[in-house]
């Protein structure tokens, strides 16, 4: 009985042993570092990276059963494929895939059924071949006996560009660098979308549909591609080579603790992402192209775009173009584009040149260059060619230089945002065309102006009377917004119908929800003019109510590139919506908050923010119809466009001041803490130094990354602003800046935004600037700027108690307690 039990025990200590020895044998197998003449892939193993970043293997993609030999992130945990070597050739049925090193050099896909070759690098070598993946995930197949690379899958990209390959063209072997789309999402075969280098005359990229050119990049310039995001920041830089041998351009990671990635899609959008571990998803911070007036050569000759509520095509310079064909253009048909108003007259040597600024150029199509002329001999050689249309410099940095040639009509013209990539372009014009520009001015000025005065006058008394009977609070009945034709003329905002926002949201459908705010939820929508942003009333938020009266009232009229814009309102039945254009990199929070999305925010970036909310300010301080008072500026109501532009948002409890008033007093505080103004928040005094406050603590959070309400020092208590005004006063400024920006900023701009935010969060409003003196010194317009005094709040601890005795004192009418202010 003893013997079988000691058989007993021997045999199932032999089963464990091998039950042991098959698991080392198959994590041996799973994971291997080589591929060789002798050692070879299964469709069981991976391919790992030295670091354990990606790993090549074979996949299936969802809801299909044929394989493919793919590369894709280790550690990212949707399977994000990057590369595929048998797009066109997958593994079907019972038969497995294998891959090894065959006759001296040449890595293949084999059948194992019949070893037919699915797929081959078609490389030879007189010595030991082996293959393996690098850290950067490129897949090299190299002669062990020198190290020499045979062959790279970063040469044969699909559809993702990762940092450290290359874009564009070698003359010399013929080899092109470029991408293209799936056929579909579960289908790797080469799709209808290609991302090229048009390397015909000076290089452009080019997005096509098939031969269709869709989108166009402008041509390289030194800093970018013309008019694009494309640019130097901290995470990414650029390498662009243009010489007789090759045009190639790469993108190499600064910061390697950051997955990026670049995909041209199958729908034909091309994304840059990174991913964001903690919601486990790919961020988009651009898309190309962003909107209908990316459309390649949507305006036609010397035309360009411009979205607003609908889509528009102007000419270019409308006092020197018309329209070809005004007919067509007054039905949206505008590929005719424009034409001159006066003929060029080139033969009797009397043309010269328009400069025109900030614009993406034309199609390099038919263009000629010389990168080492300078722009004065440019202008020269192309004044002595009748068919030269316009010049430019091909290298932007510095004072400029090199010469850029358009012969023929020019195309796909886009005027920009200032500092978003576009430059300098001289037009050919006739003589009397460039004489006439001052006789256009004095018509202007002597008819058009005059004429804009008594609008604005008009409108500004008739929105100071309307003040006047809000103060006396009548009741505002929903009729008043009915739709009569009297009302949308007074509005002059365009009325959607419900059901045209309802199908645009897919039925306000939860995978399209955006948000929540005290109005309501807000969605992505997308209309045939391009993709908007809709607030929805919640039946339950009365504040709601009085938020969306407040913005189609006041600011339906607002136009400024820092302000988000209002595009419509929907007011069908008990449904009340309001419709923005969207902002696809959401608000400033997101980014600045976060430990690696900040990251993306270089110190030019970040500086450009700051400068773009201080312009949308004035013009609300001072330049708009009224003057309008925010009462809720934090980084959350500061939206980032594609291009990470800063448009403020959210005016439901702002304030608009008529004639000369400058200041106003509530008994309901609305806002959030750590923003407001002390004025406001203990007495409920409010005005444009309130808002200048909110925008001090704003500058400080940019610069720093962190909230002015949750930073509490670890050695004196202080919040963010008591840690800057003591950073300040001791000389050590620079140790507030975030630290991801320590190696990249401008040391002398970090300073001087740290005193003007200073300066705006002091205690007494009347030491605080106006947004005009604001936006001087973030120019360096007004030299050496004054000496902040001690700020309002000073600590945490005690946000409000320093400041309730001497406010209290003056403002007996306000019986204001601290329990009322209403948070957000």
């Amino acid at each position: 009985m003893r013997s079988f039990k000691r058989k007993i025990l021997e045999e199932a200590t032999l089963f464990v042993s091998l039950l042991v020895f098959l698991h080392i044998l198959q994590t041996y197998s799973a994971e291997i570092n080589i591929i060789s003449d002798s050692q070879f892939l299964t469709e069981e193993d991976k391919l790992v990276s030295p670091d354990g970043t990606f790993q090549l293997g074979f996949f299936k993609p969802n809801g299909t059963k044929n394989r493919y030999l793919g590369i894709w992130y280790t550690k990212v945990s949707v399977q994000t494929v990057v590369w595929v070597a048998n797009r066109n050739r997958p593994l079907t049925g019972a038969s497995l895939g294998v891959v090894k090193i065959v006759n001296l050099g040449n890595l293949v896909i084999m059948n194992n059924t019949n070893d037919h070759v699915m797929w081959s690098s078609n490389t030879t070598s007189s010595g030991n071949t082996i293959a393996k993946l690098l850290d950067n995930g490129n897949l090299v197949v190299t002669n062990e006996n020198n190290n020499k690379i045979l062959w790279m899958s970063f040469d044969y990209p699909t559809d993702t560009l990762l940092p450290g390959m290359t874009y564009g063209k070698n003359f010399m072997t013929g080899q092109e660098w470029y991408i293209s789309s799936w056929k579909n999402s579960i289908d790797p075969a080469p799709g209808e979308f290609t991302f090229i280098m048009d390397t015909r005359s000076y290089p452009q990229s080019l997005l096509k549909q098939g031969d269709v050119v869709k989108f166009r990049c402008g041509p390289w310039n030194g800093k970018r591609f013309s008019g694009s995001s494309f640019s130097q920041n901290n995470i990414l830089t650029y390498t662009m080579v243009i010489n007789k041998t090759e045009v190639a351009l790469t993108y190499n990671l600064a910061n390697s603790s950051v997955l990026v990635r670049s995909t041209l899609n199958s729908s034909g959008k091309y994304e840059r992402s990174v991913w964001v571990e903690e919601r486990k998803t790919w961020q988009v911070i651009f898309v190309l192209p962003r909107d209908n007036c990316d459309t390649h050569n949507i305006c036609g000759p010397y035309g360009h775009c411009v979205m607003m509520s609908i889509q528009t095509c102007l000419c270019l310079d409308e006092k020197k173009f018309i329209p070809k064909n005004p007919k067509n253009w007054e039905t949206a048909n505008w590929y005719g584009g424009c034409v001159r108003r006066t003929p060029l007259d080139c033969k009797n040597g009397s043309d010269g040149f328009k400069r025109y600024s900030n614009v993406k150029l034309p199609d390099t199509q038919t263009s000629w260059f010389n990168i080492s002329m300078t722009l004065k001999e440019c202008q020269a050689i192309c004044l002595n060619n009748c068919t030269c249309m316009a010049y430019a410099n091909t290298d932007i940095r510095g004072e400029g230089s090199g010469c850029l040639l358009w012969f023929n009509d020019l195309i796909d013209i886009k005027l920009v945002s200032e500092g978003m990539g576009g430059q300098d372009i001289f037009v050919r014009m006739a003589s009397s065309e460039l004489d006439n520009e001052g006789t256009y001015i004095k018509i202007i000025l002597m008819i058009v102006l005059p004429t804009i005065f008594i609008l604005s006058l008009s409108s500004a008394w008739f929105c100071y009377t309307r003040r006047k009977q809000d103060k006396a609070e009548p009741t505002w009945e929903w009729e008043s917004l009915q739709v009569h034709e009297n009302k949308r003329e007074a509005m002059e905002l365009p009325l959607f119908s419900f059901s045209t926002i309802e199908k645009a949201t897919a039925s306000f459908s939860p995978d399209n929800k955006l948000g929540q705010g005290g109005f309501g939820p807000v969605y992505k929508g997308i209309l045939k003019e391009g993709e908007i942003a809709v607030k929805r009333l919640s039946n339950t938020s009365s504040q709601g109510l009085n938020e969306f009266k407040n913005e189609v009232i006041c600011i339906s009229k607002l136009q400024h590139r820092n302000l988000v814009k209002l595009l419509g309102c929907s007011i069908d039945g008990d449904e009340k919506l309001l419709i923005y254009e969207y902002m696809p990199n959401r608000s400033l929070d997101f980014f600045i908050f976060d430990q690696i999305r900040s990251t993306l925010l270089d110190w030019t970036t970040r500086f450009r923010i700051i400068e773009g909310i201080a312009r949308g300010l004035l013009y609300l301080h001072q330049d708009s119809r009224l003057r309008i008072i925010h009462r809720d500026l934090k980084p959350s109501n500061i939206l980032l466009d594609l291009d990470m532009n800063p448009k403020i948002s959210d005016f439901g409890i702002a304030r608009s001041f008529g004639g000369n008033e400058n200041e106003a007093n509530t008994e309901r505080v609305v806002g959030t803490h750590g923003y407001m103004s002390p004025e406001y928040a203990v007495a409920g005094l409010f005005s444009t130094k309130s808002d200048i406050f909110s925008f001090g603590v704003l500058v400080l959070e940019i610069i720093s990354g962190k909230r002015n309400r949750r930073f509490v020092h670890s050695d004196n208590g202080t919040n963010l602003i008591g840690h800057a005004w003591t950073m300040h006063n001791e000389g050590r400024s620079l140790e507030l800046v975030d630290t991801n920006l320590e190696e990249a900023i401008n040391p002398s701009e970090v300073l001087k935004s740290i005193e003007v935010g200073l300066l705006c969060v002091q205690r007494s409003p009347d030491d605080r600037p106006n947004m005009s003196s604001v936006v001087r010194m973030l120019g360096n317009e007004l030299g050496a700027l004054p000496k902040p005094k001690q700020p309002a709040f000073f600590t945490e601890r005690n946000l409000l108690a320093a400041d309730i005795s001497s406010t209290n004192a003056t403002s007996s009418t306000n019986n204001l307690t601290i329990t009322e202010l209403v948070a957000r």
